[in-house]
């Protein structure tokens, strides 16, 4: 069972998640810590898995990758051995950003991102071509609205 997050816990994981690049030194100074007790929690929140890594995160018009695609994946096999073969098959297609087992009638969510339609019809044809698919329906992103990477923490229901 994972440790229950206090209140400094919760407030470094919603500053990181805005900016991972401060120092510990600012990051501390924000959460009313000493340095030293604040970079100790951050690599303990690391060790622990609730802090899965720090990146930075890019504008895909900004890398010629202009269309998303919402990719509803329908299979006629629901095995542990297809599924094994699809998610790891899936998973490396680069273009693949995002990959979910579905309940309800989409066994399969993926997001992908490519530069333009040709880009998304050779992944459609590799897509078909790697795994026995029943049915597959593309939905395309017309416009970016919200788009984060930041959770939210809920309070601590003791605070």
């Amino acid at each position: 069972m994972a440790r229950r997050l206090d209140r400094i816990d919760r407030r470094i994981l919603s500053i990181l998640q805005t900016d991972s690049t401060l120092s510990v030194a600012e990051l501390a100074k924000r959460v009313h810590l000493s340095p030293t007790p604040c970079w100790k929690r951050v690599q303990r929140l690391e060790a622990e898995g609730v802090i899965q890594g720090k990146v930075a995160i890019l504008d895909p018009h900004a890398l010629g990758l202009g269309l998303t695609v919402f990719v509803a994946v329908e299979t006629a096999d629901h095995s542990a051995a297809w599924l094994q073969r699809f998610a790891e098959t899936v998973s490396a297609m680069p273009e693949v950003m995002e990959l979910y087992r579905m309940a309800g009638e989409t066994d399969y969510l993926l997001r992908i991102v490519v530069p333009d339609m040709p880009a998304y019809d050779a992944f459609y044809k590799r897509l078909i071509a790697a795994m026995p698919l029943k049915n597959v329906t593309s939905s395309f992103a017309m416009e970016r609205i919200k788009s984060t990477t930041a959770y939210p923490i809920p309070p601590d229901p003791e605070d």
